[in-house]
């Protein structure tokens, strides 16, 4: 990942191996926290902090951002643009400000219920506010360079939000989420949001917010549809899970469920509802990406 030239083959590796229309930049989103100083470790177990903001009010004057932690990404980003077939995408991301705070706070991943970060969340508003301040303003200059280095689209991260109830997730995050959002379109590159576990606060996912919106594989497709902005795009969600199991009849009967959907919704990317893991298998995912490529979308 530190290494721009590998960073920039293993982007590519989907491209070619599997025919996807984008590719997404191999990165991490815990980097924001590392560039604000904050010693990160990728362990056996998963990414670690070595001093967490457990004792958040003495340790916030250590968060200082260093941009040059950044340009490992940027280097990155030039050299994917020069290899890349000229019609496949470039997607560019970064962590969303709950979801980074969730990791900064809690250290590691291995409490999925991010327990501490939750606790502080509650305990203190104003200093969970000026938290998520220091990550958004770096957030916005991480972002809008990645525009500046010829990303197409940003992808904006926000795997936990389902991690508190939708109306506080509105009320306290999502004014950062739109001033990453506004920053990066105020640079003439369309944005995804996806905000996992979000529920019903989908509805207050508008235009304003972002173009297109992540669905994730616990929330209907159809319903996500008609809850959010008709102007936004949606992005999403078959469960990737699925890509694991060794019955293609059984993949294929999940997939034709989207037919119907794909008709009736031109403004629709086909994608997981999250990311893929170790047991997913190769050939599972070939294979969704040649169906939705073949499937006849009946669309006028």
């Amino acid at each position: 990942m530190l290494n721009p030239e590998l960073a920039a083959e293993v982007t590519l590796l989907p491209v070619h191996d599997l025919g996807v229309d984008a590719a997404i930049l191999f990165s991490d989103i815990l980097i924001i926290p590392e560039a604000l100083g904050m010693d990160l470790k990728f362990t056996d177990k998963g990414p670690v902090f070595d001093n967490p903001l457990q004792d958040a009010r003495n340790q916030l004057s250590s968060l200082k951002a260093d941009s040059s932690k950044l340009e490992h990404v940027y280097k990155a980003l030039d050299i994917i643009k020069k290899q890349k077939p000229e019609d496949v995408a470039l997607i560019g991301f970064c962590g969303a400000p709950f979801t980074t705070f969730c990791y900064m706070v809690e250290g590691n991943s291995a409490n999925h219920n991010f327990s501490n970060a939750i606790k502080l969340f509650y305990n203190d508003p104003k200093l969970s506010a000026q938290i998520l301040e220091i990550i958004t303003e770096l957030s916005i200059e991480y972002a809008t360079t990645q525009t500046e280095h010829g990303i197409d689209v940003f992808q904006l991260f926000e795997t936990h939000a389902g991690l508190i109830p939708s109306e506080m997730y509105i009320e306290r995050i999502m004014p950062f989420v739109n001033r990453i959002t506004n920053a990066v379109r105020s640079k003439n590159t369309p944005v995804i949001f996806f905000p996992k576990g979000l529920g019903t606060g989908l509805a207050h996912i508008n235009y304003d917010v972002t173009d297109f919106v992540g669905i994730d594989w616990q929330y209907s497709l159809p319903e996500a549809r008609a809850l959010c902005d008709n102007k936004v795009g949606v992005q999403g969600n078959l469960d990737p899970r699925i890509l694991a199991i060794d019955n293609k009849e059984i993949l294929e009967a999940e997939l034709e469920k989207y037919k119907t959907f794909g008709q009736q919704n031109h403004n629709w990317i086909f994608n997981t509802g999250h990311g893929l893991s170790p047991d997913n298998k190769l050939e599972n995912v070939k294979f969704v990406v040649d169906w939705v490529k073949k499937t006849n979308w009946n669309r006028d």
